[in-house]
């Protein structure tokens, strides 16, 4: 290998296949031999590739944070216990300010943001979080509060990361598609060793499943997308080849999966405008595609994008309109026909906001594939809408429970 590399460093092509060929046998000869080819530009744009593409465990001081936001994260989880709160009433109110606050002050730390810049987030969480403890129990309103406060601090979470940088949404977005890999993969592991674990102790005898969940895996589980998103943006590429290949494989998937249940909802008589529990399941349905299609955004308005990709993307945005517009016409018939009520006024706002999202959405991508936009643009278009996501959950979260008078 090594001869082959000092032989073809005048050869990118020939280089890059014999990368490819074997990328560790490839990594380790070039280490050899780059002393005796360091003075060609070729060898030096391999090191610098070389390097960047190890796994980086970043520095002390990104360490240091960690271990402060982890073990923030198990007080917090395990503070129902020591102050003797009760558990119900504690994390439906609060699960939102456990883990995502971390993730934004990671951010933060390494943007080297000022204590001015993060002024703003940070009244935003603590408004957020005396507003939900004082609401009264019981009321319709506090679990719309519940369902809306995650979303409105994953939005500040981004504004920490990309600020008031539209081209920066499109990352954060991008972000997530690698969080949800890395995620999944670390939590594989921990399942491996939680297995590993309790029945090394059982074959001698000793049940710690009691105090293995309780303390351990209640304390340290919600700590996993903040080690995620620490060796994703410690390591972009480390999963960056992967959340393609998931988007690539799932968005067809799913576009057919969704046309299906088109056909199956004609055949089989389903009645979204009677049937509540359908039509909850439904817009759970949508929330879904609506994430897939923003993850799927990410991917498909890359320059080496797949065309194919594309167009199942395009296909699945007009399905979610169609799907979206049955919604909306039957939360509208449940407002006329049963009255008001905050559930189906929060519902019926949601879907208008994600619809007009769709159709954006779809608008951008066809433009895009008759080639009238550009990549840039498309981006841009699509994340200048999250802002809007934001305003509703603040208003859905503070204003509906004094609009309705905590009903």
């Amino acid at each position: 290998m090594e001869n082959q590399i000092i032989q073809q460093i005048a050869n990118p092509a020939a280089l890059e296949q014999l990368y490819r060929s074997n990328p560790t046998a490839f990594s380790r000869a070039f280490q050899v031999v780059y002393p005796q080819i360091s003075t060609s530009l070729a060898a030096q744009v391999w090191q610098e590739r070389l390097a960047k593409s190890s796994t980086s465990w970043g520095s002390k001081g990104d360490w240091i944070l960690l271990v402060i936001l982890v073990s923030i994260v198990a007080f917090l989880m395990q503070m129902p216990d020591l102050f003797s709160i009760s558990h119900d009433l504690y994390f439906p109110r609060n699960m939102s300010f456990i883990v995502m606050p971390g993730i934004g002050a990671y951010f933060a730390y390494k943007q080297s943001l000022t204590v001015r810049q993060v002024t703003a987030p940070l009244l935003v969480l603590l408004i957020s979080i005396v507003f939900i403890n004082v609401l009264p129990e019981g009321s319709t309103t506090l679990i719309l509060t519940c369902l809306h406060i995650p979303l409105l601090i994953w939005l500040v979470v981004g504004y920490i990361f990309a600020g008031n940088d539209p081209a920066k949404r499109m990352e954060f977005l991008r972000y997530h598609g690698d969080l949800v890999v890395m995620t999944a993969v670390i939590g594989l592991a921990g399942g491996l060793f939680t297995g590993l674990t309790l029945n090394l102790f059982q074959l001698i005898g000793i049940t710690i499943e009691d105090f293995y969940f309780r303390y351990l895996v209640l304390s340290i589980l919600p700590s996993v997308p903040l080690f995620a998103t620490f060796l994703v943006r410690q390591n972009g590429s480390l999963v960056s080849k992967i959340s393609p290949v998931i988007a690539r494989i799932f968005t067809p998937l799913v576009t057919i999966t969704l046309a299906l249940f088109l056909v199956a909802i004609i055949y089989t008589g389903k009645d979204p405008y009677n049937d509540r529990e359908f039509l909850v399941v439904f817009n759970g349905i949508l929330i879904g595609v609506m994430a897939l299609i923003l993850f799927s955004l990410g991917e498909a308005t890359k320059a080496n994008a797949s065309r194919v990709h594309q167009y199942f993307l395009f296909a699945l945005a007009v399905l979610a309109i169609i799907d979206n517009g049955i919604a909306l016409s039957a939360i509208g018939y449940r407002l006329f026909e049963f009255g008001i009520t905050p559930n189906r006024l929060a519902v019926l706002g949601s879907n208008a906001i994600v619809m007009l999202h769709l159709m954006l959405a779809t608008k951008k991508l066809w433009e895009f594939l008759k080639g009238q936009k550009t990549i840039e643009e498309v981006e841009l278009g699509l994340t200048a809408y999250l802002p809007i996501y934001a305003i509703w959950a603040a208003i859905v979260s503070f204003l509906f429970p004094l609009i309705f008078q905590f009903s």
